[in-house]
């Protein structure tokens, strides 16, 4: 070992040509196609679904959409909506406990609700949008679920 630098004792020689040597390639071959995964796993693994315009979608939740972790599943919708906006949203079901949540561009949760007002197990939201943007809509059942036959309704409110 004397005589010998620490580069030179471990593999690397300054002045060879083959100094990066072939598992650095080998490395940077299986990393290249990987940078990409992020936006194939988005693309693959999360789709909203398009909210129509007729602004009423009647569907169903299933064990086959987002586990929550908590037992229970949930669907998203995409939607645009616009600042200013005031919107009320609707989730029905007869099969299943509601939980109704609208999230941000950014992810966050704008506005939630469980039980509407009148008691039962359906939901309602009410709100005006601070932000333009693409919003999600997210459909869940509450607790150990597997879901059922639902109706979401979203109707932008005007000012009278």
């Amino acid at each position: 070992m004397l005589g010998l630098n620490y580069n030179e004792y471990n593999g690397f020689h300054p002045h060879s040509s083959y100094s990066l040597g072939f598992g650095w390639i080998s490395i940077l071959a299986f990393m290249i196609p990987l940078v990409g995964l992020p936006g194939l796993a988005q693309s693959r693994f999360y789709n909203p679904l398009p909210f129509p315009p007729s602004g009423n979608v009647v569907d169903t939740l299933s064990d086959q959409d987002i586990p929550t972790g908590l037992g229970s599943f949930a669907r998203d919708y995409q939607v645009a909506l616009q600042k200013g906006e005031q919107v009320s949203i609707e989730l029905t079901s007869t099969r299943f406990d509601t939980i109704l949540t609208l999230l941000t561009p950014d992810g966050s949760t704008f506005a939630e609700n469980d039980d509407g007002p009148n008691g039962s197990t359906n939901s309602l939201l009410l709100t005006r949008i601070h932000e333009s943007g693409s919003y999600i809509i997210r459909v869940q059942a509450f607790g150990r679920s597997p879901g059922g036959s639902f109706t979401l309704t979203l109707t932008k409110l005007r000012s009278i």
